[in-house]
């Protein structure tokens, strides 16, 4: 399932939009501010950024929680790219066919249209940052 058919599916899928307002400049507050996704398979999603830019048609930014043995949905690709940066707990990402397990500190950046997904193994929630943009048309 592409991430355009998925994200009306599942709540977990933030696509980047670019008909929204640009976005300003600015700080938005810890996720305790934001207002969450329903938790989803043990998954919560706050969003703290979505819309074009100066330099962008779009960028959405934000913040996942994941329960132990949760993933926020199945390996998928779209036409963002995409970076994770692990902030707490323990995982596996899977990028282009490579499984890596992964702990706080840890980056994964995916090209546009690259299969990845992200999976809690650990214990204890996992908490990851996320950010995918698409560039301007030409």
């Amino acid at each position: 399932m592409m991430l355009r058919e998925m994200a009306n599916h599942n709540p977990n899928v933030v696509s980047v939009t670019s008909t929204a307002p640009k976005l300003p400049d600015g700080v938005v507050a810890a996720p305790a501010s934001l207002e969450a996704s329903a938790a989803v398979d043990g998954c919560r999603v706050f969003t703290h950024y979505n819309g074009p830019t100066d330099q962008l048609s779009g960028l959405c930014a934000g913040i996942a929680i994941l329960d132990p043995g949760a993933t926020p949905h199945p390996p998928h690709q779209h036409p963002e790219e995409e970076f994770l940066i692990i902030a707490a707990g323990t995982g596996a990402i899977e990028c282009a066919g490579v499984t890596t397990h992964v702990g706080p500190g840890a980056m994964m950046y995916c090209a546009g249209g690259t299969l990845h997904g992200i999976t809690n193994t650990g214990t204890t929630p996992m908490t990851f940052y996320w950010s995918k943009w698409l560039a301007k048309d030409a």
